[in-house]
């Protein structure tokens, strides 16, 4: 497994923005899918967003289309979310998280339960 480090959370009010960012050790990332979840207190964890092996495929959560990017960097062995114009309802601990894809390069995952490596999280809280 890959160990995965998330940094970048904390208080923004609505409208600002964000940037998450989720540092891996122990693997390089090049074969694997990642992706952004997050879970508010007293919700099921939930899924944000997700990039393939290759990078050419993204997909996200329909609340946060148009607001929220994926990124990855695979020279510095990191994956991005940029988070835009926030809403207090983004008020959530977000999870960076990845599987070595089996699938091919252009394959991501929406299910938590397809990802074997979680970081610990990062708070992200938007006042109203």
């Amino acid at each position: 497994q890959v160990q995965l480090v998330e940094s970048g959370g904390g208080l923004v009010q609505a409208g600002g923005s964000l940037r998450l960012s989720c540092a891996a050790s122990g693997r390089t990332l090049t074969s694997y899918f990642l992706g952004w979840f997050r879970q508010a207190p007293g919700k099921e964890r939930e899924f944000v967003a997700a990039i393939s092996a290759s990078g050419v495929r993204t997909g996200y959560v329909d609340s946060v289309k148009g607001r929220f990017t994926i990124s990855r960097d695979n020279a510095k062995n990191t994956v991005v979310l940029q988070m835009n114009s926030l809403k207090p309802e983004d008020t959530a601990v977000y999870y960076c998280a990845a599987r070595n894809t089996f699938y091919g390069g252009n394959y991501y995952a929406t299910g938590g339960n397809e990802y074997d490596s979680w970081g610990q999280g990062t708070q992200v809280t938007v006042s109203s």
